[in-house]
């Protein structure tokens, strides 16, 4: 392969402020409804393969029967490589027993990619078969010395993981500074400042204590069974009942310490009740701003000013309330160009009976509610959604949408004879002209059947060039969902980044791609959805297009690397400021 390549620094730009992306952005948004690039349907099937790759994970909510809240809210997950091997590992938090004495015998799970398509359990000899009550991950490498790190947050005290580059971790929770002993939800590494060193973001829930419980407390639900009441029935209380708590912003200051710099940073609201947390550049100024999903409260979305302090614009710019002006139950989101004009929108799942919200990015700080447009409004309606991503599930070269879904309450059919305590996931499918259509019924197997979902991570772990899922769910066993046939529906391109300048990992980074009348992009990213982390690298599909003109690397730093005449279907990594294909690797 032959890559002609120039390099170019200086202050980052808008994506679409010289006039040649301009052009390519105006032939990208007219190709998008073309007949050439329609979906590919049925061609796509997902098999959950979790008990022969030896992915045995069952989350263990603890429950007793006192319905403490803490329950039914599940677990995240996260796929990385955690021992530089290039195979994606597994990582998944777990609660435990909530009986009154009772030591804690459950632990979060680390499952090694034995690259054969099984999985190993190393959590213990990890050092990672953390004990709290975990919610949330994250994985990046936050101290720049070539290897993934882990935070992990938990009803309780959090950790912070440090990788040993041996197979194992450290705690170095105390020494960085980051035990924050709240409700901990999501969390994402991101780098606000851009001084290559990543700082860290943890959402925090509600003020509440497991002595909250059996108190004189609204039920979630009050509803009739038949033509009575029911008010003898225990039901998990509403989120109403309690405060919020402050999420907290973390500064890296080097040397593996970091400081709580969250009230100087702007970012000091006891009014969020913080569910899901993502990274993004939304207004693409070239520096990372913060979206949070908050659960019976007004989203936040902190603008990052570039002087360290960060302003909430979600009212300004419309993903504050629903489409007509509602507080909504949120729990998720995600950051993801799906109409590839290179400004990033935004999805976020809600409660029964309030639409995913999908925003579009408008390209002036502002967003358009798209969810009745879309299509998306009316099909999830009638559950409640958890995870979400934008990912590109059949490498047409337009990003999808995935929302797990599953019920807060599990005796809800005793209240709603309209809902379930399982539900099915759904996948939504980008018709290239703004909609999308579920496509769930079409998807095989592995999306057949209801659970309560929760966490959901996304990844290529069998390196066959299409994005699988790893689902964990607040009861039953995890799903490891393997994409079958996407990798023959359309060709691929995986881009691994390495920061020199930037942070090691390129958190931050915007990949560009530029193909035969398409022009496509993404960000680099840590923690989304709800607490869980996808694989940093991205992966573009790309049809039936066998030729990549053109792949961009804008840095946060402000260096540009650009790469020309790349072939499909490889895994590509592109070092800060030497413009390099470092490895080209294409799948078996």
């Amino acid at each position: 392969m032959t890559c002609y390549v120039r390099h170019e620094g200086g202050d980052m730009k808008r994506w679409q402020s010289r006039g040649v992306w301009t052009v390519w952005l105006c032939v990208s948004c007219c190709l998008m409804a073309s007949s050439v690039w329609s979906p590919v349907w049925g061609a796509v099937t997902f098999v959950n393969v979790a008990a022969e790759a030896g992915v045995d994970f069952r989350y263990t909510h603890g429950g007793t029967g006192q319905k403490f809240f803490i329950e039914t809210m599940g677990p995240g997950c996260a796929f990385l490589d955690y021992d530089g091997d290039g195979g994606l590992d597994i990582y998944a938090a777990n609660g435990h027993s909530l009986k009154e004495g009772a030591q804690a015998q459950e632990t979060n799970r680390l499952f090694r990619n034995k690259g054969n398509g099984t999985f190993a359990d190393v959590s213990v000899s990890a050092g990672v078969d953390d004990r709290g009550y975990g919610v949330g991950v994250t994985a990046a490498d936050y101290d720049n010395d070539g290897d993934a790190d882990l935070y992990v947050s938990n009803y309780g005290p959090n950790v912070l993981y440090t990788n040993s580059a041996d197979g194992s971790f450290q705690d170095h929770t105390e020494a960085a500074g980051v035990g924050d002993s709240r409700w901990g939800t999501g969390c994402t590494f991101l780098d606000f400042d851009n001084d290559g060193l990543l700082d860290l973001y943890v959402t925090n829930y509600l003020d509440y204590t497991l002595e909250d419980t059996g108190k004189d407390l609204t039920p979630y639900v009050v509803a009739a069974v038949g033509d009575a009441p029911r008010m003898d029935l225990r039901a998990y209380p509403s989120p109403d009942n309690f405060d919020g708590a402050a999420d907290i912003l973390y500064h890296n200051v080097g040397d593996g310490v970091f400081v709580d710099v969250t009230e100087k940073a702007g970012v000091l609201n006891p009014d969020g009740k913080g569910m899901g947390v993502v990274s993004g550049d939304y207004d693409a100024d070239g520096f990372v701003d913060v979206f949070v999903a908050n659960d019976q409260r007004a989203n936040f979305l902190y603008h990052n000013g570039g002087d360290g302090t960060f302003t909430d614009e979600a009212l300004l710019a419309g993903v504050g309330y629903s489409g007509d002006g509602r507080v909504e139950a949120s729990m998720g989101a995600d950051f993801g160009d799906y109409d590839n004009d290179g400004f990033m929108d935004l999805v976020v799942p809600n409660f029964q009976g309030e639409p995913t919200s999908l925003y579009r990015n408008d390209g002036d700080g502002m967003f358009s509610y798209e969810s009745s447009r879309s299509g998306i409004g009316g099909a999830s309606l009638t559950t409640v959604g958890w995870s979400t991503a934008f990912f590109d599930y059949n490498n047409d070269g337009f990003l999808d949408i995935f929302v797990a879904n599953g019920h807060t309450l599990d005796n809800i059919e005793l209240f709603d004879a309209s809902a379930t305590y399982p539900q099915r996931n759904q996948l939504f499918a980008n018709r290239h002209d703004g909609t999308f259509d579920d496509v769930t019924d079409d998807m095989g197997p592995g999306l057949a059947i209801s659970k309560v979902s929760r966490g959901a991570a996304f990844g290529d772990y069998d390196e066959d060039g299409d994005v699988d899922i790893f689902v964990v769910h607040s009861t039953g066993a995890a799903d490891l969902l393997r994409n079958d046939g996407a990798n023959r529906a359309g060709h691929w391109l995986h881009v691994r980044v390495v920061g020199v300048t930037s942070n090691r990992d390129g958190v931050g980074a915007k990949v560009e791609i530029r193909t035969e009348g398409m022009h496509q992009f993404r960000e680099i990213k840590t923690g989304s959805g709800l607490y869980s982390q996808n694989d940093l690298r991205v992966t573009f599909g790309l049809g039936a297009r066998e030729n990549i003109e053109l792949l961009q690397v804008r840095w946060p730093s402000g260096v540009v690397d650009r790469i020309h005449e790349l072939t499909v279907d490889q895994t590509v990594v592109v070092m800060e400021g030497e413009g390099r294909v470092a490895e080209s690797r294409d799948a078996e």
